[in-house]
């Protein structure tokens, strides 16, 4: 029996220019658990870009091989500019060959190539959750973005531009190091959150994570209750960390258990609102290990928005 008209989207520069220099062996570890068509970024917003066109085309699943910053886009082009389904049964997949894979640990699929395409081949699929940002472009015009996993502002914006500045050479350690870098340079700065239209909070933050995965920033678990299918965010508050504070609690946030620590605070909500509370501070956003812009922002979840593969019985 034939599977779903399937497309696997390549970005050749994932993890260095490994995936390019090794796609030839890749494709045909792949080819042999599903057929597929396959389709080339060539730079950013081109899986965006592919993925809609495949979708437009017939293409009844979409894989993408990447890092987080693929699945981003890829997950963008399930969506029309204005946020609306191109093809609402087709399927999201991930073969995970990237610098952070956070978005498939809460997903445990695997790292290995073969076993990925094996689990894709299986097609079990779930209805996940997708969030809907809003944001203040660097320029300060209004653009809007899905994502699937982890959309944050504060420190990791920070991170995250220092990280993609170095070019991500040294793997999970270009994390750390811009982590340490961006958290000794960082003033932790004061935000308005309103949480559904109703409950405001005003707080001094190092970051805030409007999560719908549990993990970011190379495998911490920041959102360890986080549920992608619940039709909420988890938003987790850091409070007024100083960089002894996280230095001393760095790995409490990569095993989850940060939530009861007097600095942390959360909430669940559908819509989060933030916005900066001193005038002309640029609170930079980071979306899934990509800097796009700034508050103030928008966050909305969209309930079973997106068919995803992952591992079933």
């Amino acid at each position: 029996m034939l599977g779903p008209r399937t497309t696997v989207i390549v970005n050749p520069k994932s993890q260095g220019g490994r995936l390019g220099k090794r796609w030839s062996e890749l494709a045909d570890t792949i080819g042999r658990a599903f057929p597929f068509d396959e389709a080339r970024t060539t730079g950013p917003g081109d899986a965006t870009r592919l993925a809609r066109e495949a979708l437009r085309g017939g293409a009844e699943r979409i894989v993408a091989i990447g890092g987080d910053g693929t699945v981003n886009e890829v997950v963008n082009g399930f969506f029309d500019e204005a946020g609306a389904p191109i093809n609402p049964e087709a399927s999201f997949a991930l073969i995970p060959f990237g610098t952070g894979g956070d978005f498939r640990r809460t997903f445990e699929l695997p790292t290995d190539l073969a076993a990925a395409a094996a689990v894709i081949a299986k097609n079990h699929r779930r209805r996940i959750d997708v969030g809907k940002l809003e944001l203040t472009t660097p320029e300060g015009g209004k653009t809007m973005r899905m994502f699937a996993n982890i959309a944050s502002f504060g420190v990791s914006g920070v991170v995250d531009r220092l990280v993609n500045e170095s070019g991500k050479k040294l793997g999970r350690l270009s994390f750390a190091l811009a982590t340490a870098r961006a958290t000794w340079s960082y003033k932790n700065q004061r935000v308005q959150l309103i949480f559904d239209g109703t409950e405001r909070a005003e707080l001094t933050i190092s970051t805030v994570a409007v999560a719908n995965g549990r993990y970011f920033g190379g495998a911490m678990m920041v959102a360890p209750n986080a549920e992608v299918d619940d039709g909420v965010f988890d938003v987790v508050a850091m409070g007024d960390f100083t960089f002894g504070d996280l230095v001393k609690s760095g790995q409490r946030l990569y095993k989850g258990t940060h939530l009861s620590m007097d600095k942390v605070s959360v909430r669940r909500a559908k819509v989060v609102e933030a916005l900066p509370i001193e005038p002309g501070a640029v609170v930079e956003l980071d979306v899934d290990g990509e800097s796009p812009g700034k508050l103030p922002a928008r966050f909305e979840i969209v309930p079973a928005a997106l068919w995803m593969v992952v591992p079933g019985a």
